[in-house]
């Protein structure tokens, strides 16, 4: 521990302290240079760490805006095929009380006739009249059903999920027997496959009418109910099903020779296909998404909606230009060598507004001319207009839509992108789907040169010419995403992930593992880091020992001036003799 405590000046008229004060500022020059790099650094690493969480979020949004990925009820991003995307196509129905439609990119355009001639329905049973005995009440099963101390209420019941045994006592009451319906649970699957899901059917007590329900949760033929009453009540019928029992369950369909309780199936005619049967009123027929609500008959309509798929490249040129004007704006900024990161001595003596604008000018300049930020953005534009492979469709270029990039202006880097509205809905209009293609295709995976290779491997484990040929038979949007994600991993590699690992993993689920793998979560800006931390600590040694070097100098002359007053004294006094 350091002690700072002295007291100097007593045998002569210095300030001891200004004058090591002065010395130490000269000898505090490297120390302040080394503290100054260390903070460009770190500065210059929130650069990266910024850029990089833009290009993140450039990648997530414009994902979600186009449909490509969806997030599930438990947060998890889903990714869907452009060949899926509802925005692409619009489709009407002529009489949505009996049924309602959306419709996907896989559809085809034109008009089609749909008749409902049965809803699907699942299995429903209902108390048939009233089932409080009179004079009970409806505080516990024994109250409520006149049961005697004796009365076992058992029962099963049995789906197509499984099988799951009930047991109550007189003292439990009508809601807990529906919440242990509602809640039950049976295994499907074996092994490591083994999990738990519901047993699909639901139960409803409604106090104010007195009347018990039980319904499946699905509809169709494939979903059954089959009860085994095994309740043992003295002069009753069982407890659960039928007329005679105490909940009075009953259906008006008719069980199978297995004792089984079917739904229906819904039943339509398409277009001429007559006597479709699907076991839910949401089914999908030719991309087209249905929602039957009643019996009838109603048309569907199906186009190209140009406006909506206009807008939706126009939205992604527009975040797209955003991200390139903030990376020729890093790339391009001068660099300010008059304002360098301030001192701590520096930093007491101004005001925090001040040392606001200080660091604002100190920090500018931190990526300009910088290789990764510009080998990330000039490979995004250079695959924009190399020819695409493999397609079916009309376009191969990203010019033959009307998407070329801007025409160039002094002082900037150029890369944004322009849209000819004319030219792009026209080319919507002729060939939607080759406009789907040139945008969002898929490279062949495991097929000629990319024999081997799945979506599932990152590019850095690709061979050159496995990369090459992945990137031709990309579609632009893809390539785009797939450079970028390139460009991130180097960023990352160079300047860390700071907290933002989740964020990352959302773009793709494998993109960090190399920086775990093969440098352990540390950065090369990390590593540079803690070497200047470590010259730091060494240097504020060896101020400290310096400090301690003058002040032992100094009070070695004060030592000697004290010696030389007391010399002086006893002479003066001698003489005075």
């Amino acid at each position: 521990m350091y002690n700072n405590l002295r007291i100097t000046g007593l045998a002569s008229p210095f300030d001891t302290e200004e004058m090591v004060g002065k010395l130490m500022e000269t000898e505090k020059v490297k120390l302040n240079r080394v503290e100054q790099d260390k903070q460009l650094l770190v500065w210059k690493r929130e650069a990266y760490n910024d850029l990089n969480k833009d290009f993140a979020n450039f990648i997530l949004n414009t994902r979600k805006e186009f449909g490509l990925t969806t997030t599930t009820s438990t947060g998890a991003m889903v990714s869907n095929s452009y060949e899926k995307l509802t925005w692409v196509k619009s489709a009407t129905s002529s009489n949505e009380s009996v049924g309602t439609v959306s419709t996907t990119a896989k559809a085809m355009s034109g008009s089609y006739n749909v008749e409902v001639e049965q809803l699907a329905e699942g299995v429903k049973m209902a108390s048939s009249s009233n089932i409080t005995v009179e004079g009970g009440t409806k505080d516990n099963l024994a109250s409520q059903f006149g049961l005697n101390e004796g009365d076992v209420i058992k029962f099963s019941i049995d789906t197509k999920n499984g099988t799951k045994e009930f047991e109550f006592t007189g003292s439990q009451s009508i809601n807990d027997v529906v919440k242990a319906i509602n809640n039950a649970k049976v295994e499907v699957g074996e092994g490591d496959n083994k999990k738990e899901v519901s047993l699909g059917v639901r139960a409803v007590y409604d106090a104010n009418i007195d009347r018990f329900f039980l319904q499946t949760e699905g509809t169709g033929t494939d979903t059954w109910i089959k009860i085994d009453d095994k309740s043992v009540i003295d002069g009753k019928n069982g407890f659960i099903e039928g007329d005679n029992s105490l909940l009075k369950l009953n259906t008006n369909q008719k069980s199978d020779s297995e004792g089984k309780y079917r739904g229906k199936n819904a039943r339509i005619n398409f277009d001429g296909a007559e006597g479709i049967e699907i076991g839910s009123n949401q089914f999908t027929i030719n991309g087209m998404d249905f929602n039957i609500k009643s019996k009838g008959s109603f048309t569907t309509t199906v186009d190209t909606d140009i406006d909506a798929f206009y807008e939706k490249i126009e939205k992604f040129v527009e975040e797209y230009n955003k991200l390139v004007e903030k990376s020729n704006l890093l790339l391009t900024q001068k660099k300010n060598r008059s304002y360098q990161p301030l001192t701590a001595d520096q930093k007491k003596e101004m005001d925090k507004k001040d040392i606001e604008l200080w660091e604002e000018k100190a920090k500018s300049g931190l990526l300009r001319n910088d290789e990764l930020v510009s080998r990330t953005m000039r490979n995004s534009r250079t695959w924009m207009y190399e020819k695409i492979e493999g397609v079916e469709g009309s376009f191969k270029h990203l010019t033959e839509i009307g998407i070329s990039t801007e025409k160039f202006s002094q002082g900037s880097l150029g890369g944004k992108l322009s849209i000819d509205e004319i030219k792009l809905k026209e080319a919507i209009r002729k060939d939607a789907d080759g406009v789907l293609e040139l945008l969002f295709k898929s490279p062949d995976y495991g097929k000629g040169e990319l024999e081997g290779v799945t979506s599932y491997k990152s590019d850095r484990e690709l061979s050159s010419e496995q990369l090459q040929a992945k990137r031709k038979q990309s579609g632009i949007v893809t390539r785009l995403y797939d450079n970028l994600i390139l460009g991130m991993q180097d960023i990352i590699n160079k300047s860390g992930i700071g907290d933002d690992s989740n964020l990352y993993r959302n773009v793709k689920s494998n993109m960090l593992i190399d920086f775990v793998t093969k440098h352990s979560s540390i950065s090369m800006i990390d590593k540079d880091v803690m070497k200047l931390e470590s010259k730091i600590d060494d240097l504020n040694v060896y101020l400290f020992e310096k400090e301690n070097h003058y002040y032992s100098k100094f009070a070695a002359m004060e030592k000697a001036l004290s010696r030389m007053n007391q010399q002086s004294m006893w002479l003066m006094q001698q003489f005075s003799n």
